[in-house]
């Protein structure tokens, strides 16, 4: 029993221990400053935050191909973009899967997905599975609004984009678009932290 016991504690140490060395230890927090990256788009262009300078903030979406989740999101990350790019929040979505893990998330199909959907953002490869560690984001879609500060780009909001992914008729609260609002009318975010409901991100 007692060997057993050690077993089991042992498992459970090397469980969290995994799941931290994957995952990032702590990831960002509200207020935290993100930084920037230099990432590829499925036009070849390589990407960063400092490219935008007349952006007001970001809508940094972790998203993928694969996930039913991000599917069932996708029209409503265009929405956002077409909403809040104009006025100063562009999205920015970034694909963190392992596409060795998950072939349907090469850039050869980000390509296509995003020239089928129409994305009119841009469509990041995280490769080598370095920024959303830094991040924290443990799901496809995982969710930060960022503001741009003296400081940086500061974080205001982690987590989902709105209460409902299987039916956006019969979403009642849109946090993202309520956080990016709040922060283009000088109010306080109500919601700065939610549940990001979403696939697992593949490593």
């Amino acid at each position: 029993m007692k060997t057993l016991k050690t077993l089991l504690t042992l498992i459970a140490i090397f469980s969290l221990t995994s799941f931290t060395s994957i995952n990032g230890d702590k990831g960002y927090e509200i207020g935290d400053i993100a930084t920037d990256f230099k990432l590829q788009n499925v036009d070849g262009k390589i990407i960063s935050l400092s490219d935008y300078k007349d952006a007001k903030g970001f809508i940094v979406i972790f998203t993928c191909n694969t996930c039913p989740y991000a599917k069932a999101y996708e029209d409503r990350i265009i929405k956002l973009d077409k909403k809040y790019a104009d006025k100063g929040y562009p999205v920015i979505a970034i694909m963190p899967n392992n596409p060795n893990v998950q072939p349907g998330d090469n850039m050869d199909a980000m390509k296509s997905n995003a020239k089928k959907k129409g994305f009119t953002f841009p469509y990041l490869m995280d490769e080598g599975q370095k920024i959303y560690p830094q991040y924290g984001a443990t799901k496809t879609p995982h969710i930060y609004v960022l503001q741009k500060t003296k400081k940086g780009n500061e974080v205001k909001y982690i987590g989902a984009i709105d209460d409902n992914f299987q039916d956006e008729n019969a979403v009642n609260t849109r946090y993202v678009e309520n956080a990016v609002d709040a922060l283009l009318t000088g109010k306080e975010i109500k919601d700065t932290k939610t549940k990001a409901i979403g696939c697992s991100i593949k490593v």
